[in-house]
């Protein structure tokens, strides 16, 4: 401001020109008609003096400014006739004192609301004819409008905390200087906080509260009580009415607002930016300033905050941080035509962003060791870069002077329609209101001087950062930081492949709020900031992108703590190939990872893919796991948490194709062999420790069904018979135990506590459901068959069913001595001689009871499909109970189904039935393998994740899913032929 007062009459001929013609015309004639209404206006409007051509001009050029001059004719009075800085002083101060009594009477909040909407009126008509004129500078009008900011913030929450007092909620210390110790702390932020406002700028606040302030009659309702006067605080600033609006506003710069109230407390503010502060957050708070409510509260906050915001030593650590938010906003760099219609000043190449990251990011550098660099504006901070000699002085000056010019552009794409925008015009007419209103003869010398100002910003920035990485070629903007989603990045995130980039762009905001455990701490954070661009741009190119990464967000969520993952995914492609495969393929397995994360610990071995875990190996793994177990039923939870991991690492092998449905099939198996016989150890302590010894016994377990041939899959339950036997034949004889039981009971409770040992659910899940519906006399016996019962019952009593079963009888653990008794019965069962007819009937009959009680949903019924793996497995046992007739001693028991096949088909089938049966065998035993791994529940290519079909596709050898069915048809078909050939 000059020391002489300065009068929009001082205005410069030709100082900007009109629209065009028609528009001066129709605002002279305006002008006319509103002299008729203020005197003071005649004598301008009679004469063709420079003040009444700038103000045709002007209001040509602005129907904002044209509306208000029309609506509130005084203004235009006052502009023409009062000094400008004086009469904006006055507004101000007006402004200020507008919550304060008259006549004894406090105002209410609607008149409050109503005056602050007038009194903003009337200084942004007055800073905006005065920037135009030339008379004010950007630097004037920006200093203008935050003082305006700040007297109405102050005005609102002074009147608030009056309110307050007067309903006995609070109770102020000096009811006419409200806010002077409330603790009430109301930082500006941003432009707000370097006194850098634009012309429609909403503002950014941050409140805090000090509980023990001495003003709340109960520091608990602190929280509640403050949040319902922010609410009020923000509507009385930007709601709407008759009278227009004062500021938008937005909180959503405080910690974590997505979980935090309007105002937060001092003290988990402080711990909040201790614990969890983002680099953006440091980034934001270089230009915070208490600027209204207990502005000595607000000096004390920000001092606290120093050591947050500048670092101590020099912070290269962070500037990748922070540059990787700089590469979020934009990532084209250096090269091809920038467009002038329709750039964004603000955010696009060369844009008024890229020089307050210019001078930010070297501020938290070297802030921490040169004060003089801790400046909440733009333009000192770039001189006191250079004086520092980070910068040298001309590029300070280059620097100054493009940030100015640009901010003048802004400015004057807001006055046009009092919009917060930032983007030039796409049209040649509305461009040309632009350049008019800057003072250009025409858009090309308009045009030409903004690309050469971009060009030097953006020259200037690139330099700042050339060591850095390009961002993984993605193209276009990622903005995550603060609360609102970014346009450009929800462009940037449907063209990477995400079909609700909102949803996506809310969730990875959650992420750099530290809001799990797996993001709350800084290196945490940075690191996975600067994996972010990789992150999305895999995941995008997965089917069904936000499935995939929604799921990925779950696991995130469940992680104990992230920085090592971070670390690993970051230095190795081939783990985040893995996840996104996890992710985008198997729903089932991701579900795993997210609810029992200590299952991904695995694949952080770099030998996962090179072999298969032996039995061996996992026998002394499980072995060496459970010796901590210090009770029964932490062994049964350690036992659930191996299965748990193991499975999940054998799952990861076959999705990736590093082994196939077979061997799966095995690795399985032997897992649950493993497993159950530690379950049965763990069961006999527990009864001996109850009942003691039952003498002479001895338990075996006989595995049936898919147990019995290993051909486990992921989710399958076990067939379990439990067999046992004693000593002597004394029905009458008890246990050796304090509570003793006769020998039914005693094997019954047994084999009830290893039922309930697997299948239970504990904290850490179930380790199988169990099935013994194959055990004699099936659900109507006993859930513990003694080895004579079995025996007389197999060779009594059984249906052909339960020999066909039979053949895939298989010992999984118990006494030596009983294993071999067991086995022998077995043995002795199968090699009868049956006849052929017979049994072939019996066969047939069974399957045709099957599929009428059990119809086959569709072809991906791989099980109940006619010709599909019931058919299959019906031939192996028809094949196993007539093969002594022909004279042929084959013992396929502990065979899986596709060995047992071999076995007997090379004997007992033609060749190409053989070959016919074994391909549908691999195929239909891998997809079922990939589907049960990957999904609950049926399969359906529609429904499924688009990963697991082509991960089906690719393991049919298929290029697409129809081919696959058309494959899966002619072998069921052909398998059907074979079956009906042999048993008709």
């Amino acid at each position: 401001m000059g020391e002489t007062a300065t009068y929009l009459k001082d205005v410069a001929a030709e100082v900007i020109r009109p629209q065009s013609q028609t528009e001066a015309k129709t605002v002279t004639s305006q002008l006319k008609d509103l002299a008729k209404q203020e005197a003071a206006l005649a004598e301008i409007i009679a004469s063709d003096g420079a003040l009444k051509a700038f103000l045709v001009a002007a209001l040509s050029l602005s129907p904002y400014l044209r509306e208000a001059a029309s609506v509130s004719p005084h203004l235009l009075t006052t502009a023409v006739t009062e000094p400008l800085e004086p009469t904006l002083e006055r507004l101000v101060a007006e402004a200020r004192d507008c919550w304060k009594p008259r006549e004894g009477r406090f105002p209410s909040e609607a008149e409050v609301m109503t005056a602050l909407r007038t009194l903003k009126r009337s200084v942004s008509f007055l800073v905006a004819l005065a920037d135009l004129a030339r008379l004010f500078t950007a630097r004037d009008t920006t200093r203008w409008l935050t003082l305006l900011a700040d007297a109405a913030v102050a005005a609102a929450i002074d009147h608030l905390l009056l309110g307050g007092h007067e309903s006995g909620k609070l109770a102020l210390k000096d009811p006419k200087h409200p806010s002077e110790g409330s603790g009430l702390i109301v930082l500006g932020m941003g432009k707000l906080g370097g006194y850098e406002l634009n012309y429609s700028s909403d503002i950014d606040l941050v409140i805090f509260f000090d509980p023990e302030s001495g003003i709340l009659p109960d520091p608990l309702d602190g929280s509640e009580i403050y949040a319902r006067m922010m609410r009020r605080l923000v509507r009385i600033l930007q709601e709407r009415t008759a009278d227009g609006y004062v500021f938008r506003t937005d909180l959503r710069l405080r910690p974590d607002p997505g979980s935090t109230p309007l105002a937060v407390p001092v003290e988990a503010g402080l711990l909040y930016y201790e614990s969890r502060g983002q680099n953006w957050e440091r980034a934001a708070f270089i230009k915070a300033r208490a600027m209204a409510g207990d502005l000595e509260a607000g000096e004390w906050f920000l001092r606290q905050l120093v050591p947050f915001v500048f670092r101590k030593y020099l912070d290269y650590a962070a500037i990748a941080d922070i540059h990787s938010i700089k590469r979020q906003i934009h990532v084209h760099k250096g090269h091809g035509a920038i467009a002038v219609k329709g750039h964004d000043v603000k955010l696009g190449r060369g844009g008024i962003r890229e020089i307050e990251f210019f001078a930010q990011t070297q501020q938290l550098i070297a802030g921490g060791r040169m004060p003089p660099l801790r400046t909440r504006q733009t333009e000192v901070a770039l001189e006191m870069l250079a004086e520092a000699n980070w910068i040298t002085p001309a590029i300070a000056a280059e620097l100054t002077e493009a940030y100015w010019f640009l901010r003048d552009v802004e400015h004057r794409i807001q006055m046009v329609r009092d919009e917060q925008a930032h983007r030039l015009p796409d049209s040649e007419a509305e461009l040309k209101r632009i350049a008019y209103m800057l003072g250009f003869a025409d858009t090309a010398a308009f045009s030409a001087r903004l690309e050469t100002v971009l060009r030097t910003v953006e020259k200037r920035y690139a330099r700042l950062f050339e060591q850095e990485t390009k961002l993984s070629g993605v193209e276009g903007n990622l903005v995550f930081t603060g609360q609102q989603d970014d346009p450009e990045t929800l462009k940037t995130l449907a063209s990477l492949g995400f079909e609700r980039p909102a949803d996506i762009s809310r969730v990875i905001r959650t992420w750099h709020y530290g809001r799990y455990r797996a993001t709350q701490s800084v290196e945490a954070r940075e690191r996975l900031t600067e994996l972010t661009p990789d992150l999305l741009k895999a995941f995008g190119e997965s089917s069904r992108a936000d499935e995939a990464l929604l799921r990925f967000d779950s696991f995130l969520s469940g992680l104990p703590a992230g920085i090592q993952l971070f670390s690993l995914i970051g230095n190795n492609p081939a783990l985040l190939s893995l996840i996104v495969t996890v992710m985008s393929s198997a729903p089932r397995l991701a579900d795993i990872i997210s609810s029992r994360p200590h299952v991904f610990d695995g694949m952080l071995d770099p030998g996962l893919m090179a072999e298969l875990p032996t039995r061996e190996y996992l026998s002394e793994r499980l072995r060496t796991f459970l010796t901590a177990a210090r009770h029964y039923e932490e062994q049964l939870d350690r036992l659930r948490i191996f299965a748990a991991e193991q499975r999940f690492l054998i799952g990861i092998r076959l999705l990736t194709g590093a082994i196939d449905g077979i061997q799966a099939g095995r690795t399985f198996t032997d897992l649950a062999d493993l497993l159950i016989e530690q379950a049965l150890l763990a069961v006999e302590r527990e009864i001996e420790a109850a009942h003691g010894r039952y003498p002479g016994g001895r338990v075996a377990l006989m595995g049936m069904g898919k147990l019995g041939s290993f051909e486990l899959t992921a989710a399958s339950d076990v067939d379990l018979i439990l067999l046992y036997d004693y000593d002597y034949d004394d029905e009458a004889g008890e246990s050796d135990g304090a509570k003793p039981l006769e020998s039914s009971r005693y094997f019954t409770r047994l084999t009830q506590r290893l039922i309930a040992a697997l299948s239970a659910p504990m904290a850490e899940g179930v380790l199988f459901e169990v099935d013994m519906r194959l055990r004699p006399s099936g659900n109507k016996g006993p859930v513990a068959t003694r080895i004579r019962t079995f025996r007389k019952y197999q060779q009594e009593e059984a249906w052909t069913w339960e020999h066909m079963a039979l053949t895939r009888a298989r010992m999984v653990c118990g006494d030596r001595g009983l294993v071999d008794e067991a086995c022998a019965v077995v043995a002795e069962t199968l090699s009868r001689q049956r006849e052929e007819q017979k049994i072939a009937t019996d066969v047939r009959e069974m399957r045709d009871l099957i599929e009428q009680e059990k119809p086959p949903r569709d072809i991906w019924d791989l099980k109940l499909v006619p010709g599909g793996l019931i058919d299959i497995e019906f031939i192996a046992q028809y094949l196993r109970l007539i093969a002594p007739a022909r004279g042929l001693t084959i013992d396929t028991n502990g065979m899986s189904t596709m060995q047992a096949l071999e076995a007997l088909g090379n004997e007992m089938l033609p060749p190409d039935d053989l070959a016919t049966v074994r391909e549908a065998l691999r195929l239909f035993t891998e997809l079922s393998q990939i589907i049960r791994l990957c999904i609950d529940g049926p399969f359906s290519p529609k429904e499924a994740p688009a990963g697991l079909v082509e991960r089906v596709s690719r393991a049919g050898d298929c290029p697409d899913i129809r081919t696959l069915e058309g494959e899966v048809k002619r072998l069921s078909k052909a398998v059907r032929g074979i079956f009906r050939k042999l048993v008709s």
